[in-house]
């Protein structure tokens, strides 16, 4: 009877159809289930004492357990709802007294007064428990869900500076040593800074602008290193419509070029994306080098890209990393989504 949001709370029409078909089963079904006139005449009468129990539904869901319960707790909870239902066995008592006909009022008893009251509180009490504890739980997944946003919000806001910090260590590279290709090297710079103010404040981008700006980051490279670097970057499949958080490739492939090249001899960078609908596949592979070049003051790409795909893709990746003396490996496996169906692909880049 009662529909659940998607977030985790109850919708309003919910509540009124639970209340209209509720309130028409108590008011209408004695009157409609009468035997004879004599019996539907007495349920008529009691008509108005059934009516005065709408207020202790709502006293008990919307200020004993809105407020009571949950500021004091189930002690004192219970203690109010046992007033408030003997306050109402009371005025229930005087009215039925009061509106029964002589006849009809000596044949009452407590049980027949004291039972419409204790149904009607138990079941505010069951429906205003239930709507309690959906509350409670929406209200944990959106803490959970902001301190997941903040914690997002603050790794990105790591990334670019850290990216943006080695980007401009290879263009003053290239313009000190390869003045002649300073526009190249400026124009590719102007699309990479474009994709990162533009795209990456977004949850997810497509995954084709994604991959436009790996190629951007690898020509970039390329022209920094020309032959002294081997360079391969193959891209097969259809990106479509599929969509990834964005600036979650480059970390994998600039930790490669970090730690790839320099001291080491005849230098590769291998990156290889597969794209098979939703299955997204990712292999980076690079020499290392025999002495340890780590920069640690600089080295939050890879726990950084981590810990994303942890919150952002928790049963939807695999990430595997394997190392030995000469290489280094990475392998990540996504399962991504899209919008609407397939319809740009991308060839061999």
């Amino acid at each position: 009877m009662l529909n659940l949001k998607g977030q985790g709370g109850i919708t309003t029409l919910s509540k009124v159809l639970f209340h209209v078909v509720f309130w028409s089963a108590f008011l209408g079904l004695p009157i409609l289930s009468a035997g004879d006139e004599r019996f539907r005449h007495y349920q008529m009468q009691l008509l108005p004492i059934s009516i005065l129990l709408v207020p202790l539904f709502f006293i008990n869901t919307q200020v004993l357990i809105n407020r009571i319960l949950k500021k004091n707790g189930y002690g004192l909870y219970v203690l109010s709802l046992t007033l408030l239902a003997g306050l109402f066995f009371f005025l229930s008592y005087f009215g039925r007294k009061i509106i029964l006909e002589p006849r009809m009022w000596e044949r009452q008893n407590i049980w027949f007064i004291l039972f419409p009251i204790l149904f009607v509180a138990a079941v505010s009490t069951g429906y205003g428990l239930i709507i309690y504890l959906i509350e409670q739980e929406k209200d944990r997944r959106q803490e959970h869900e902001e301190r997941m946003k903040s914690e997002l919000s603050f790794l990105r806001s790591q990334i670019s500076p850290h990216f943006i910090f080695n980007i401009l260590n290879s263009i003053v590279y290239l313009i000190r040593s390869k003045s002649d290709m300073a526009e190249q090297v400026t124009i590719k710079l102007s699309e990479i800074m474009r994709y990162m103010l533009y795209y990456t404040p977004s949850d997810q981008v497509l995954l084709s602008q994604e991959l436009e700006y790996v190629d951007n980051y690898i020509e970039l490279q390329k022209i920094r290193f020309e032959e002294d670097v081997k360079i391969d970057l193959a891209i097969h499949g259809n990106p479509g419509q599929q969509r990834i958080e964005p600036m979650l490739i480059i970390p994998f492939i600039e930790n490669a070029f970090k730690h790839g090249v320099g001291l080491i001899m005849d230098p590769f960078i291998d990156v290889r994306i597969d794209i098979d609908g939703s299955s997204f596949y990712l292999t980076v592979r690079n020499k290392k080098s025999t002495i340890d070049t780590k920069d640690k003051a600089s080295g939050i790409g890879l726990p950084n890209v981590r810990r994303r795909l942890e919150l952002l893709y928790p049963d939807k990746h695999t990430l595997k990393v394997e190392e030995d003396d000469r290489y280094f490996q990475i392998m990540l496996n996504l399962e991504l989504s899209s919008s609407v169906e397939p319809t740009l692909a991308i060839a061999h880049v």
